[in-house]
């Protein structure tokens, strides 16, 4: 059988097991705060995430053909298929790592940072596509500062709106109201997350040959979309305690309003096919409220350790898919 195909194929299974890990890994971050105010049983909560999360994922795919194309050119790299593999192994060690000692850090930036680190490896600073690479870290370095203001407006509209509303009648509101936003959140996170995978495995076809477009086939939308789901059902319940109550002490109206702001900003990046982080955007979004609640009433030293992830996570990854090929390029 030839080489390149069952690399090809090795890569499709790593891309899926990516997936897979997003959903347990990623996902948790969706429902952690329904989950931690009750909204939602643990169970109910998963199977309303891997619904919504394979609901969202088979309908775009811009951001799928951003990851394509726009951080390196896929006709140009030469032994792409193994830039691609160590690309993935990098970005799933890392989700394992901080999976482990729950850490919310980013997919997104795990697997951009290990593409372009795969890529330089294999042939220099100058493969990368700077101007769409650039774009892309815009969009993650924004999208938390936009995050937490947004959720802090919007934590600071619900208490102007329901200030004369009794506290008990306002948490049974919204914790009705955290099911529909649950709900929103992992449809907004498929509509991101999911395409990535998709993204790098069409990468993988053109590099292999089976391909020449960097259109997303219909069987590669499904198979990433039912990887996501599947491991969304296995849950990241040490990333849920994290989101859900380290960061600060949520109520039903905290969760609802840190829910909408943050799909508003993931579902607005999809739109204009930029990949974020959705680990970023929902513990932004939560501080945010959690400043409009009470500012001290953040923990911030928690904050400050989400923060540090999401500055080395790129880097790291970068540097671990260096390695990764040097490695692969000794026996493939």
């Amino acid at each position: 059988m030839d080489s390149l195909f069952i690399l090809t194929i090795l890569i499709v299974f790593f891309a899926l097991a990516f997936d897979f890990i997003n959903g347990f890994h990623d996902t948790a971050n969706a429902i952690a705060t329904s989950v931690s105010t009750k909204a939602l049983k643990p169970r109910h909560a998963i199977i309303l995430a891997a619904t919504m999360n394979f609901v969202g994922a088979i309908t775009f795919t811009g951001v799928a053909k951003t990851i394509t194309k726009d951080i390196v050119d896929p006709f140009a790299i030469q032994n792409g298929s193994v830039v691609i593999l160590a690309a993935l192994l990098s970005a799933i060690a890392w989700n394992l790592i901080t999976w482990y000692y729950g850490i919310p850090s980013s997919s997104s930036h795990a697997l951009i940072g290990s593409i372009a680190g795969a890529a330089i490896s294999a042939a220099g600073f100058g493969i990368l596509n700077y101007n769409g690479f650039l774009k892309i870290l815009e969009a993650l370095i924004l999208s938390p500062f936009i995050a937490l203001a947004v959720g802090f407006l919007m934590m600071s509209l619900f208490k102007v709106l329901f200030r004369n509303s009794g506290l008990y009648k306002t948490n049974k509101g919204f914790r009705t109201f955290q099911i529909f936003t649950a709900a929103l959140q992992s449809f907004t996170h498929g509509t991101n997350d999911a395409q990535k995978a998709m993204g790098i495995i069409t990468m993988a076809l053109i590099a292999g040959e089976f391909t020449t477009s960097t259109d997303i086939p219909l069987w590669v939308r499904f198979a990433a979309a039912t990887a996501m789901g599947i491991g969304t059902s296995i849950g990241g319940w040490k990333i849920i305690k994290t989101v859900g109550g380290k960061i600060m002490k949520i109520r039903p109206i905290n969760g609802a309003a840190a829910d909408l702001s943050s799909a508003l900003i993931i579902f607005g990046a999809t739109f204009i096919h930029l990949p974020v982080s959705t680990t970023h955007v929902i513990s932004s979004a939560i501080m945010g409220v959690g400043s409009a609640q009470r500012v001290k009433g953040v923990k911030w030293g928690v904050a400050r350790k989400i923060v540090l992830t999401w500055v080395i996570t790129l880097p790291i990854s970068a540097i671990l898919a260096g390695v990764f090929y040097q490695i692969l390029n000794l026996f493939l």
